[in-house]
Protein backbone atom coordinates (compact mmCIF):
# COMPACT_ATOMS: atom_id res chain seq x y z
CA UNK A 1 0.00 0.00 0.00
CA UNK A 2 1.56 3.15 -1.35
CA UNK A 3 2.55 5.10 1.66
CA UNK A 4 3.34 9.21 2.73
CA UNK A 5 5.17 9.83 5.63
CA UNK A 6 4.82 13.94 6.49
CA UNK A 7 6.60 15.89 8.68
CA UNK A 8 5.37 19.23 9.46
CA UNK A 9 7.98 21.93 10.33
CA UNK A 10 6.69 25.43 10.91
CA UNK A 11 10.74 26.78 12.17
CA UNK A 12 13.31 25.83 14.14
CA UNK A 13 14.55 29.60 14.90
CA UNK A 14 11.23 29.98 16.19
CA UNK A 15 11.09 26.90 18.01
CA UNK A 16 10.21 25.50 21.98
CA UNK A 17 10.03 29.07 23.21
CA UNK A 18 8.68 26.95 26.15
CA UNK A 19 12.23 26.44 27.06
CA UNK A 20 13.28 29.70 26.61
CA UNK A 21 14.19 29.96 30.42
CA UNK A 22 16.03 26.98 29.75
CA UNK A 23 18.05 27.21 26.79
CA UNK A 24 18.93 30.42 25.19
CA UNK A 25 17.85 31.16 21.17
CA UNK A 26 21.12 29.49 19.70
CA UNK A 27 20.56 26.02 21.46
CA UNK A 28 16.89 26.14 21.27
CA UNK A 29 16.77 25.66 17.34
CA UNK A 30 20.03 23.43 17.80
CA UNK A 31 18.06 20.87 19.91
CA UNK A 32 14.97 21.31 17.29
CA UNK A 33 17.05 20.87 14.11
CA UNK A 34 18.52 17.62 16.19
CA UNK A 35 15.37 16.41 16.99
CA UNK A 36 13.94 16.71 13.37
CA UNK A 37 17.15 15.21 12.27
CA UNK A 38 16.59 11.76 14.10
CA UNK A 39 12.50 11.55 13.30
CA UNK A 40 14.22 12.18 9.60
CA UNK A 41 16.28 9.32 9.96
CA UNK A 42 13.71 7.29 11.05
CA UNK A 43 11.24 7.51 8.37
CA UNK A 44 13.79 7.07 6.20
CA UNK A 45 14.54 3.46 7.49
CA UNK A 46 11.40 2.77 7.16
CA UNK A 47 10.41 0.67 4.53
CA UNK A 48 6.86 0.96 4.65
CA UNK A 49 7.31 4.60 3.78
CA UNK A 50 7.58 4.79 -0.31
CA UNK A 51 7.88 8.91 -0.03
CA UNK A 52 8.42 11.17 3.03
CA UNK A 53 7.46 15.03 2.63
CA UNK A 54 8.64 17.82 4.36
CA UNK A 55 6.42 20.84 4.74
CA UNK A 56 8.22 23.74 5.79
CA UNK A 57 9.02 27.12 4.86
CA UNK A 58 12.42 27.40 7.21
CA UNK A 59 15.79 27.04 5.24
CA UNK A 60 18.11 25.42 7.42
CA UNK A 61 14.78 22.62 7.54
CA UNK A 62 15.10 22.62 3.90
CA UNK A 63 18.67 21.83 4.14
CA UNK A 64 18.30 19.23 6.63
CA UNK A 65 15.69 17.71 4.34
CA UNK A 66 17.70 15.40 2.59
CA UNK A 67 17.50 11.96 0.77
CA UNK A 68 16.36 9.92 -1.65
CA UNK A 69 12.58 9.63 -0.80
CA UNK A 70 12.37 12.61 0.67
CA UNK A 71 10.85 15.96 -1.08
CA UNK A 72 10.18 19.56 0.28
CA UNK A 73 7.23 21.38 0.06
CA UNK A 74 6.69 24.84 0.57
CA UNK A 75 4.29 25.49 3.82
CA UNK A 76 1.71 28.51 3.26
CA UNK A 77 2.91 30.35 6.25
CA UNK A 78 -0.49 29.96 8.47
CA UNK A 79 0.30 29.06 11.93
CA UNK A 80 -0.12 25.72 13.62
CA UNK A 81 0.84 21.76 12.54
CA UNK A 82 -2.68 20.96 10.89
CA UNK A 83 -2.76 23.31 7.76
CA UNK A 84 0.82 21.88 6.98
CA UNK A 85 -0.26 18.12 7.34
CA UNK A 86 -3.13 19.62 4.98
CA UNK A 87 -0.56 20.01 2.57
CA UNK A 88 1.13 16.68 3.14
CA UNK A 89 -2.10 14.99 2.59
CA UNK A 90 -3.64 17.22 -0.55
CA UNK A 91 -0.15 16.10 -1.72
CA UNK A 92 -0.98 12.26 -0.91
CA UNK A 93 -4.14 12.79 -2.99
CA UNK A 94 -2.49 14.07 -5.92
CA UNK A 95 -0.04 11.49 -6.28
CA UNK A 96 -1.72 8.54 -5.16
CA UNK A 97 -0.96 7.92 -2.34
CA UNK A 98 -3.38 5.68 -0.01
CA UNK A 99 -1.98 5.96 3.41
CA UNK A 100 -0.70 8.65 5.37
CA UNK A 101 1.74 9.04 8.16
CA UNK A 102 2.33 12.52 9.99
CA UNK A 103 5.17 12.50 12.60
CA UNK A 104 6.03 15.21 15.00
CA UNK A 105 9.65 16.05 14.49
CA UNK A 106 10.37 16.25 18.13
CA UNK A 107 9.99 12.90 19.07
CA UNK A 108 13.65 11.68 18.20
CA UNK A 109 13.44 8.24 19.99
CA UNK A 110 11.14 6.86 17.72
CA UNK A 111 12.23 3.94 15.32
CA UNK A 112 11.34 3.28 12.26
CA UNK A 113 9.69 -0.51 13.48
CA UNK A 114 7.47 1.93 15.59
CA UNK A 115 6.74 3.87 12.53
CA UNK A 116 5.53 0.74 10.75
CA UNK A 117 3.64 -0.25 13.49
CA UNK A 118 1.19 2.09 13.30
CA UNK A 119 0.30 1.87 9.76
CA UNK A 120 -3.34 -0.33 8.86
CA UNK A 121 -3.59 -2.64 6.28
CA UNK A 122 -7.68 -0.75 5.49
CA UNK A 123 -9.30 2.16 6.11
CA UNK A 124 -8.62 3.15 9.05
CA UNK A 125 -7.29 6.20 11.84
CA UNK A 126 -4.31 5.20 14.42
CA UNK A 127 -3.59 8.23 16.37
CA UNK A 128 -0.35 7.82 19.09
CA UNK A 129 -0.95 10.20 21.80
CA UNK A 130 1.74 12.42 23.84
CA UNK A 131 2.95 10.82 27.62
CA UNK A 132 0.19 13.31 28.57
CA UNK A 133 -2.50 11.43 26.53
CA UNK A 134 -3.52 14.79 25.37
CA UNK A 135 -1.92 15.72 22.37
CA UNK A 136 -0.87 13.51 18.88
CA UNK A 137 2.23 13.11 18.29
CA UNK A 138 1.55 10.68 15.03
CA UNK A 139 -1.65 10.10 12.86
CA UNK A 140 -2.15 7.00 10.76
CA UNK A 141 -4.95 8.02 8.09
CA UNK A 142 -5.89 5.73 5.12
CA UNK A 143 -7.26 6.56 2.87
CA UNK A 144 -5.27 10.00 3.24
CA UNK A 145 -8.51 11.91 3.65
CA UNK A 146 -10.21 9.58 6.34
CA UNK A 147 -10.22 13.02 8.64
CA UNK A 148 -9.05 16.02 9.03
CA UNK A 149 -6.09 16.30 11.23
CA UNK A 150 -6.42 18.80 14.21
CA UNK A 151 -3.29 18.97 16.13
CA UNK A 152 -2.51 21.18 19.33
CA UNK A 153 -3.99 20.64 22.95
CA UNK A 154 -6.43 17.98 23.22
CA UNK A 155 -5.85 16.77 19.43
CA UNK A 156 -6.27 13.04 20.48
CA UNK A 157 -9.73 13.25 21.80
CA UNK A 158 -10.59 15.15 18.86
CA UNK A 159 -9.15 12.87 16.66
CA UNK A 160 -11.23 10.07 18.01
CA UNK A 161 -14.28 11.96 17.81
CA UNK A 162 -13.65 12.78 14.46
CA UNK A 163 -13.09 9.41 13.37
CA UNK A 164 -16.46 8.13 15.16
CA UNK A 165 -18.05 10.62 12.96
CA UNK A 166 -16.84 9.64 10.03
CA UNK A 167 -17.15 5.91 10.73
CA UNK A 168 -13.85 4.69 10.28
CA UNK A 169 -12.01 2.19 11.89
CA UNK A 170 -10.05 3.65 14.86
CA UNK A 171 -7.43 2.90 17.40
CA UNK A 172 -4.68 4.97 20.11
CA UNK A 173 -1.88 3.24 20.04
CA UNK A 174 0.49 4.27 22.90
CA UNK A 175 3.60 4.18 21.58
CA UNK A 176 6.74 5.38 24.80
CA UNK A 177 9.04 6.70 21.73
CA UNK A 178 6.37 8.87 20.16
CA UNK A 179 4.97 10.02 23.09
CA UNK A 180 8.50 11.91 24.20
CA UNK A 181 8.38 15.03 22.42
CA UNK A 182 9.92 18.06 23.72
CA UNK A 183 8.12 20.99 24.52
CA UNK A 184 8.96 21.62 28.30
CA UNK A 185 11.84 21.86 30.71
CA UNK A 186 10.23 18.59 32.23
CA UNK A 187 10.02 17.24 28.55
CA UNK A 188 13.86 17.40 28.27
CA UNK A 189 14.61 16.00 31.52
CA UNK A 190 12.34 13.47 30.50
CA UNK A 191 13.97 12.91 27.22
CA UNK A 192 17.71 13.89 28.79
CA UNK A 193 16.50 10.60 31.00
CA UNK A 194 15.58 8.29 28.42
CA UNK A 195 18.63 8.75 26.05
CA UNK A 196 20.23 7.70 29.36
CA UNK A 197 18.63 4.21 28.98
CA UNK A 198 19.28 3.83 25.37
CA UNK A 199 23.34 3.87 25.24
CA UNK A 200 23.05 1.94 22.52
CA UNK A 201 20.85 3.92 20.12
CA UNK A 202 22.37 6.66 17.83
CA UNK A 203 21.00 10.00 18.20
CA UNK A 204 21.92 13.40 16.90
CA UNK A 205 19.81 14.73 19.35
CA UNK A 206 22.22 12.72 22.10
CA UNK A 207 24.87 14.48 20.75
CA UNK A 208 23.41 17.81 20.53
CA UNK A 209 22.05 17.62 24.35
CA UNK A 210 26.28 16.82 25.36
CA UNK A 211 26.33 20.54 23.39
CA UNK A 212 23.96 22.44 25.28
CA UNK A 213 24.28 23.85 28.87
CA UNK A 214 20.70 23.58 30.97
CA UNK A 215 21.03 26.08 34.21
CA UNK A 216 24.35 26.11 33.55
CA UNK A 217 25.04 22.77 33.45
CA UNK A 218 25.56 20.35 30.32
CA UNK A 219 22.68 18.06 29.93
CA UNK A 220 23.98 14.63 31.01
CA UNK A 221 23.13 11.64 28.95
CA UNK A 222 24.98 8.55 28.53
CA UNK A 223 27.41 8.53 24.93
CA UNK A 224 26.59 5.78 22.50
CA UNK A 225 29.27 3.46 21.83
CA UNK A 226 31.57 3.97 19.44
Amino acid sequence: MKTLAILPVKSFGAAKQRLSETLGAPSRQALAQAMFTDVLSAALRAPELDGIVVVTSDEAAEATATGERVRVLPDDGRPGHSRAALIGVRHALDEGYERVLVIAGDTPLVQPDELAGLLTDGPGVVIAPDRHGTGTNALALCPPDAIEPSFGPGSCERHVAAAREAGVAHRVAHIRALALDVDTPADLAELATELDLRPGQPSTTRDALHRLDRDGQPVRVAQAPA
